[in-house]
């Protein structure tokens, strides 16, 4: 019909048209996916290993016998050691009645700092010191079918009615992740201050509570793994201590995905396809006049 209306159509021409816009069409598509390639510049693996770290958040942490408290040594420990694995990997899970991921292994020192800063007994509402759900959820942060080696950091006054952490120790033993403990506090132990009413916390029988520091579990849950337990008794020896630990272990390279720089291919795609539905605005669809 349109050979039949038009006698200078050229069907040729139409279909090169039709080509032209496909083309144009394809290139858009693939435009718009922004496809890209990591510059060879940031490619760069780190030789580290993956460290997650366990910190105890509960109110017994709120004890005073480590000045200025439990908590607050705790912190400062584990600020310390993220500057001192710039290469490795560092994820947190905070635990007290339970346990929760509160950051997965990342790259991004600045952000585990910015969690650990402000991680405080506020951060879960139910109370306790539950060491085997901690370790578990540390554990299924790693990623299994990763070959870097792998360690929790369990920080913690260790005073827990947890009948299932040592058994939970073995289990991560046959998984080959090894776990350091460092205890935080005194066996002569302290008084924990209620934080509502300023006062000594006292149990259901009016006694006042005291918080003793558990080595002896914690120095267990270490040997059940061949990890190291430290007494913390300054932070800078606990540093030192996990530094010299960890020192021996085998480092294996890994990319940092988040900090690559990437050269994106839109441009090259983008330009052609606006070449092309030019080219088919400018192309007629008729025969060339016969003079």
């Amino acid at each position: 019909m349109v050979k039949e209306l038009y006698s200078s159509y050229s069907p040729i021409k139409s279909l090169t048209k039709f080509i032209l816009i496909a083309i144009a069409f394809a290139l858009g598509v693939v435009a718009l996916a922004n496809p890209r390639k990591p510059s060879s510049a940031t490619q760069e693996a780190r030789k580290g290993i993956d460290i997650l770290v366990a910190l105890d958040v509960s109110n017994s942490m709120l004890a005073t016998d480590v000045q200025p408290s439990r908590m607050q040594q705790a912190r400062q420990l584990v600020l310390q050691l993220i500057n001192q694995f710039p290469n490795d990997r560092i994820g947190l899970v905070l635990f007290a009645g339970n346990a929760y991921l509160q950051m997965p292994l990342t790259f991004d020192h600045q952000a585990a700092q910015l969690f650990v800063s402000t991680a405080n007994p506020g951060a879960i509402t139910a109370q306790g010191t539950a060491i085997g759900d901690a370790l578990q959820k540390a554990a299924l942060a790693f990623d299994p079918q990763s070959t870097r080696f792998k360690t929790i950091l369990l920080i913690t006054d260790g005073e827990t009615h947890d009948q299932n952490a040592a058994e939970t120790a073995k289990d991560l033993a046959t998984r080959g992740i090894m776990i350091n403990t460092v205890g935080i506090g005194s066996e002569q132990g302290a008084t924990i201050m209620d934080t509502l009413n300023k006062t000594p916390k006292k149990d259901l029988s009016g006694n006042v509570v005291i918080s003793k520091l558990n080595a002896a579990l914690l120095k267990q849950i270490a040997a059940e793994t061949n990890g190291e337990y430290i007494h913390m008794d300054n932070v800078a020896s606990a540093v030192s201590q996990l530094q010299q630990q960890l020192s021996q272990v085998d480092r294996k390279p890994l990319a940092d995905i988040s900090q690559f720089n990437y050269t994106t291919f839109y441009a090259w795609l983008a330009a052609p396809m606006l070449l092309l539905l030019v080219s088919e605005l400018f192309l007629s669809n008729r025969k060339k006049a016969v003079a």
